[in-house]
């Protein structure tokens, strides 16, 4: 079996490879991100998964790298993770009050022959309209600040969650049937 790098230092990520049996090592990327949209969504964050695979595959001999990037889109802004909790509670008060596109895009390098693919995924999300009080109770038990769109539907933010549709690992933040996918396209069989 090749050697699988992950490309973040995210512990949903890496959760989620290892439900699947798949064994890798943790490199962090040191690429910077853009969240300026300039085509469209699926294109920022195919990009920015590619910049990150690409940073981590040069410090590599051997092996396939995995990355992601996950943002949430509401209307035409891009929403990744909030800088301070003023803006986790703006952006989660924002996104409570109407359905909401969450885009991840994934970038696989295959370091041994050169072959690159990339893709994405996205799922809608319908949430509860949450109150300021809520909001708050929320941030008291899950630190929103490592998380795209401010809550982990994963966690205690799955109650605010009415309905997804689409690929509920995208919203955690990494499809696991897309990657897959692109995982045997590279020469990993996950199964």
């Amino acid at each position: 079996m090749k050697k699988i790098i992950l490309a973040s230092q995210s512990k949903a990520r890496q959760k989620l490879l290892r439900q699947i049996g798949i064994k890798f090592q943790v490199a962090k990327p040191q690429a910077q991100e853009s969240r300026k949209l300039k085509t469209n969504c699926a294109d920022l964050v195919i990009q920015n998964a590619l910049l990150k695979a690409r940073d981590v595959a040069c410090r590599f001999r051997s092996g396939v790298v995995i990355a992601a990037d996950t943002v949430v889109l509401s209307g035409k802004r891009i929403i990744g993770k909030p800088a301070d909790m003023r803006e986790a509670f703006k952006i989660l008060k924002l996104l409570s009050a109407k359905p909401q596109w969450v885009y991840t895009g994934l970038a696989v390098v295959d370091i041994d022959n050169g072959k690159t693919i990339v893709d994405y995924e996205k799922t809608k999300i319908y949430m509860y309209k949450l109150t300021d009080k809520q909001i708050r109770n929320y941030f008291r038990k899950v630190s929103p600040l490592d998380k795209a769109g401010s809550f982990d539907i994963q966690g205690i933010g799955s109650i605010f969650i009415d309905r997804i549709e689409g690929c509920f690992y995208n919203v955690v933040g990494l499809p696991l049937a897309k990657l897959a996918k692109m995982l045997k396209e590279a020469g990993v069989d996950v199964f």
